[in-house]
């Protein structure tokens, strides 16, 4: 069976800078970079007292891994604004005491990959998303050559392949395009 059973002709895999970030329905704008999914499951030992046999080895419980966006600075303060609901420093020291905004710090978020016809070919469903950790400005460099990126870092509770989302054919077009007064 080819690697895309509709486009027997492509050869490679995607390319891994055509994608999209999504929560609250909406897109985020600027993210220019999205680390890796990553879940890992730990090893149970397990061997029976008296067994000669080598250690039983079990999965146990699995882990996901940390999911961390990065964006140019701007003016839009949407990562920031997701940050504010786990820690506000603003409202630290406020008489009422409250920082933290635990009704709504969790988001679900999608990650779409698309191809190089701009038609979107893989999407992932990462579950009850929160920000950890917040960067609002890198470094700063007077010899640099490299733009102000801020970051969040997201602990998720899993993620999947949305399987609504299926290989199609993929189109094919002629340059230049015919001409329309002959």
């Amino acid at each position: 069976m080819p690697l895309f059973p509709k486009n027997p002709q492509r050869l490679t895999p995607y390319a891994n800078f055509r994608f999209k970030v999504k929560w609250d329905n909406t897109y985020v704008l600027g993210v220019s970079k999205v680390s890796g999914l990553t879940r890992s499951t730990q090893v149970i030992q397990h061997r029976e007292g008296g067994d000669p046999a080598p250690i039983h080895l079990a999965p146990g419980q699995t882990n996901y891994g940390p999911l961390t966006l990065e964006r140019g600075v701007s003016y839009d303060v949407t990562f920031e604004q997701w940050a504010n609901k786990v820690f506000d420093w603003k409202n630290s020291g406020s008489a009422d005491g409250q920082n933290t905004s635990l009704k709504d710090f969790r988001k679900d978020i999608i990650i779409e990959v698309y191809n190089e016809a701009g038609m979107k070919v893989i999407a992932y469903n990462v579950y009850r998303c929160w920000v950890s950790e917040f960067s609002g400005m890198s470094d700063l460099d007077g010899l640099g050559n490299a733009l102000v990126v801020e970051s969040i870092t997201l602990q998720n509770e899993g993620w999947e392949r949305d399987d609504t989302v299926t290989d199609q054919p993929e189109p094919s077009f002629t340059l230049p395009a015919s001409n329309p007064l002959q």
